[in-house]
C-alpha cells in the first residue's frame, strides 16, 4: 500500500515530540505547533494570449521570536497551504539551530513556470510582492528563492517592492544577482553547508570521507553537491545519480564535471555516456558511504527505509524523511544529518547577505565560506552533544536545541 503522508502534520509531531523532551508548558508547545500568522490571496496574471489567469499564493510567518521571519518562495503547479506551513516551520527551527537573529517563513504560488513566459512570470512575481508588501520588510519578513524561483524572480520582487515603498531595501529579499545587492557564496551555500555537515559526520564516525556517494535529485543542490564533495572532501566516487526522469548508476564513478554539464545541457542525467539506466527509487537504496536525498518531501518511508544502506544520510532537501522511517534508520545504525542542519547553509549564507546590505560592505567569497563553516561546524557539534545529553536520534536532537531556542525567546517576551 502506498504511503501518503501531510507535510505539516509531521513537523508538527517532530515539535511536539521535542516539547515532551523538554517538558514545555501546554501554552508553549500549543503556540510552536502553528503559524503565527497565514496570508492567502489572489493573483490575477493577463497571460501573453490575452486571457487574465488567476493564480493563488501564500506567505506564512510561523514565529517571529528569535527576529523576522525568513523563508523561500516556490512557484510549484501542486503547493499547498500545508506544505508550506511544513517548511515555514523547519525553517523557524533552521534558523535557531544555526543560532540567527531570525524567525521563520515561508511562501508561495501555485502554478507551473515551465508553461510560463518571462514577461508572465515577471508580471506574476511582481503581482506578489503587490499582494505582501505591507507585510515585508527587513525588519519584518525576508523572502528568498525555493523551488522554481532564481535570483531574477527576486530582482523583479525587490524592484516592486522599492517602487511601493519608493526607497531603496536591498535587505528585504535574498539571493539577489551580485549587481544589485547579492553576496558572494550564495549560490552554492546550501550543498557546501551539506558537505561541510558530511565532512564533520565522517570525522565523528572514522569514515573515509573519499569513499562512494549517491544523490537523489540533481538539481541546483545536487549538482553543486556532487562537486563540493569532491572539492571539500577530497575526492570520493559519485555511483549512482537521479532526477525526475530517471535514474543511472556506475560502480566505477561518474566524471563529476561531464554529468553536471550533461544534465544542463540535455536537461536530465539519462542517457549519460557509461551509466546504466536504473529506476529513479533505486538510487536512495544503494550501497554507499554518503547518500543526498536532494529532492522532494517525503522520500525516505517505512517502505524503503529497511533497504537503505548509506552510512550517512545528508538531508538536502527538506523533510525527505518520514518519523516511521527515522525510527527503522536509527535502529540500523545510519547516521542522518537532519535537513535543519544539512540544508541550513543557504538559509545562513541568506542572513551574510541581509548584513552586507545593511553595511552597504560586502564580504570576499572566501570570507563567506569561511564564516558558514563555522556556522555549520558549530551547529554540528550542538547537535552532537544533544544526541548524548538526551539520548535521542540526530533529527530529535536538532528539534530539541531549536525549539528550546525559540521556546526561550517566547517566554522571555512574555507570549506564553
Amino acid at each position: 500500500m502506498i504511503e501518503s503522508f501531510n507535510s505539516f502534520e509531521v513537523a508538527q509531531r517532530q515539535i511536539q515530540q521535542a516539547a515532551e523532551i523538554l517538558d514545555l508548558n501546554e501554552a508553549t508547545r500549543d503556540l510552536l505547533i502553528w503559524p503565527q500568522r497565514e496570508f492567502k490571496f489572489t493573483i490575477p496574471v493577463k497571460m501573453d494570449n490575452g486571457i487574465v489567469r488567476i493564480f493563488h499564493g501564500w506567505r506564512i510567518q510561523y514565529n517571529t521570536a528569535r527576529g523576522p521571519a525568513k523563508g523561500g518562495i516556490r512557484f510549484y503547479p501542486d503547493e499547498h497551504v500545508d506544505t508550506i506551513r511544513a517548511l515555514a516551520c523547519w525553517m523557524t527551527c533552521k534558523t535557531a539551530l544555526l543560532n540567527l537573529p531570525l524567525g521563520g517563513g515561508k511562501g508561495g504560488i501555485a502554478c507551473n513556470p515551465r508553461e510560463m513566459s518571462e514577461r508572465e512570470l515577471e508580471s506574476l512575481s511582481r503581482g506578489y510582492i503587490r499582494a505582501t508588501a505591507p507585510y515585508l520588510g527587513v525588519d519584518k519578513d525576508i523572502p528568498a528563492p525555493d523551488m522554481y524561483t532564481n535570483p531574477q524572480i527576486m530582482a523583479w520582487m525587490m524592484d516592486e517592492f522599492e517602487m511601493i515603498s519608493q526607497r531603496h531595501h536591498p535587505g528585504m529579499i535574498t539571493d539577489k544577482p551580485l549587481q544589485i545587492g547579492g553576496t558572494e557564496g550564495r549560490r552554492d551555500a546550501t550543498a557546501r553547508g551539506g558537505v561541510i555537515s558530511v565532512r564533520e559526520a565522517c570525522h565523528a564516525l572514522n569514515l573515509d570521507p573519499t569513499g562512494s556517494y549517491a544523490i537523489q535529485g540533481f538539481g541546483n543542490a545536487g549538482q553543486r553537491a556532487a562537486l563540493l564533495h569532491q572539492e571539500l572532501l577530497g575526492g570520493g566516487k559519485l555511483v549512482g545519480v537521479c532526477d525526475s526522469r530517471g535514474g543511472i548508476y556506475n560502480p566505477d564513478g561518474f566524471d563529476v564535471k561531464e554529468l553536471v554539464t550533461y544534465k544542463l545541457t540535455k536537461g536530465a542525467v539519462s542517457g549519460f555516456p557509461g551509466g546504466k539506466a536504473i529506476d529513479r527509487d533505486a538510487v536512495l537504496e544503494m550501497d554507499v558511504d554518503v547518500l543526498y536525498p536532494s529532492a522532494m518531501e517525503n522520500a525516505i518511508t517505512s517502505q524503503n527505509a529497511p533497504n537503505i544502506k548509506g552510512k550517512v544520510i545528508c538531508e538536502l532537501a527538506n523533510g525527505p524523511t518520514t518519523p516511521e522511517a527515522d525510527k527503522i534508520l536509527n535502529t540500523n545504525g545510519i547516521h542522518v544529518i537532519p535537513d535543519i542542519l544539512a540544508s541550513a547553509g543557504g538559509v545562513t549564507v541568506s542572513y551574510f547577505e541581509m548584513v552586507q546590505d545593511k553595511y552597504s560592505y560586502f564580504w570576499e567569497e572566501q570570507e563567506v565560506h569561511n564564516q558558514l563553516d563555522k556556522k555549520i561546524t558549530k551547529a554540528y557539534q550542538t547537535v552532537t552533544e544533544a544526541i548524548r545529553e538526551k539520548k535521542v536520534h540526530s533529527r530529535m536532537a536538532a528539534t530539541v536545541v531549536s525549539v528550546a531556542r525559540v521556546a526561550e525567546a517566547c517566554e522571555l517576551r512574555g507570549w506564553v
